[in-house]
């Protein structure tokens, strides 16, 4: 384990002070149990990497649910100053706009026994493809795709997938501006043009579920959520253009970083400032990325209704399906918040790291201005998923920032032999629990042991006062890539 340096602020907050050329200290939200975990990773050196970048302001900062990432860890956040500062690919990461997206329905836990969830399951199978390259949902021609990646789920809903319901509690509404597909390369554009509408592979999935437990009844009631009431979870994001995009910035920053004399502890951080060539070139192509996860999670939502219609045979006033939330947390931003006791714009990094904004602030959909924006964090399959809200104290301290999952504790190949020759998904149907995955390769590799516990995480993070618990959910079945 590394020997860090690591104060302890509170119960909820450690910090790896300002030492060498760090520019501001690194800061981490995690419980004293969760640190042995967090500590055995290289995350926490990873935040302390990003702290040396220039025009960093207030602190780097690390969520509970940190693991080891390019660059950046997963579960970092890290603002920076437009006029001095640097934006970077590592920042975001390869999945550009990795978010996941609520649905709540009508339907009741007990309205489906197994062969209904095993039909549902298939159903969705069928029509969102999954795994490595997977393609087919829908094609766009090369005419169109600069529409998508200008016009993000708007562009899905005038063709028909979903409604502008959709679109009111989607964060930016699901489209961002400044988006330039001349800034994106060919090889981006080709490997866009057959995933919209796919889930992917590694940890992306789609999961039915049910609300199991109530925390919060006033905010539970405006989302939707009912206990007992059947769930969807979309996860998933840019697919291999925003693979592309980001592989494409990387190699062009790395080449750049001598001409702006930017040096760095890990390369892997490679970085522009953002008032260069290099560094618009990228946000524009990052926009581009944003909007097209943004239309592929729409596409899924469709789509996830149609499977409901079609395995349970009901209309879609029988289902219900509305979408609570999406959220996107693989994303760099320009936002207006508070350093040093003034107002001033930052571009937000957060990276594997959730928005969580406030009642009250003017970025959270009209729906749920008196009691916050709602935080999705999912967990693994076997287990729970959580939704909770921001708070005023996330927008003081995080940039309105919060976890975004669970957080990897073991890396896919430990978790391969941890799992040795078990039937996960036999095991996972012991427990009701229906999975459908692309290989068995992939449901092993992502076994809930290889995950932090989701509670641990929630704990964390609302005892540190960056989000409030709304309600619990739990798997009935999952696709996985």
């Amino acid at each position: 384990m590394p020997d860090y340096d690591l104060e302890k602020l509170d119960d909820y907050r450690w910090q790896i002070p300002k030492t060498g050329g760090m520019r501001v200290p690194a800061r981490l939200y995690a419980t004293e149990a969760m640190l042995e975990d967090i500590l055995s990773d290289d995350a926490p050196q990873q935040a302390a990497n990003v702290a040396h970048m220039p025009g960093i302001v207030a602190a780097s900062l690390a969520m509970p649910d940190i693991h080891w990432g390019y660059g950046f860890p997963i579960g970092g956040v890290a603002a920076f100053d437009p006029d001095d500062g640097v934006i970077s690919p590592g920042g975001v990461g390869y999945d550009i706009n990795c978010g996941v997206r609520l649905m709540s329905s009508t339907l009741t836990k007990e309205a489906l026994d197994r062969r209904d969830t095993e039909r549902l399951v298939d159903a969705l199978f069928r029509r969102v493809p999954t795994g490595v390259g997977a393609s087919g949902a829908l094609r766009v021609d090369p005419s169109t795709l600069p529409q998508v990646l200008r016009n993000g789920a708007e562009w899905a809903v005038g063709k028909g997938y979903g409604s502008d319901a959709d679109l009111d509690v989607i964060e930016e509404g699901g489209q961002v501006d400044g988006a330039d597909p001349d800034a994106v390369s060919a090889r981006a554009k080709e490997r866009g043009l057959d995933q919209i509408g796919t889930l992917g592979s590694g940890n992306h999935f789609l999961e039915v579920g049910y609300v199991s437990e109530i925390y919060d009844d006033e905010a539970a009631r405006v989302m939707g959520l009912h206990e007992g009431h059947v769930t969807a979870i979309i996860h998933s994001g840019s697919r291999g253009f925003g693979y592309q995009v980001c592989d494409d910035a990387l190699s062009d920053m790395d080449k750049a970083m001598n001409k702006y004399n930017i040096e760095l502890p890990d390369r892997q951080l490679a970085c522009t400032p953002i008032d260069s060539p290099e560094g618009q070139k990228y946000i524009r192509g990052m926009r581009c990325a944003i909007n097209y996860a943004f239309a592929n999670r729409q596409v899924m939502a469709h789509n996830t209704r149609l499977a409901f219609e079609e395995a349970l045979d009901v209309p879609p006033r029988e289902h219900g399906l509305q979408t609570v939330y999406e959220v996107a947390h693989n994303i760099a931003k320009f936002e207006t918040h508070r350093v040093n006791g003034h107002e001033q714009e930052v571009c937000v990094h957060r990276k594997g790291a959730t928005r969580a904004l406030p009642a009250g602030h003017p970025l959270v959909p009209g729906r749920y201005q008196h009691v916050g924006q709602p935080v999705l964090i999912p967990g693994d399959m076997g287990r729970y998923s959580y939704v909770l809200v921001g708070t005023e104290t996330a927008l003081d301290e995080t940039f309105g920032s919060t976890c975004h999952g669970a957080g990897r504790k073991m890396s896919r190949r430990r978790a391969r032999k941890t799992a040795g020759n078990r039937n996960v998904t036999a095991e996972l149907a012991n427990e009701g629990i229906i999975v459908r995955g692309e290989s068995r390769r992939t449901v092993t590799e992502e076994i809930s042991e290889a995950y932090k516990d989701v509670a641990d995480v929630v704990e964390a993070v609302e005892g540190a006062g960056l989000s409030k618990k709304v309600a619990q959910l739990r798997p009935l079945g999952v696709i996985k890539g």
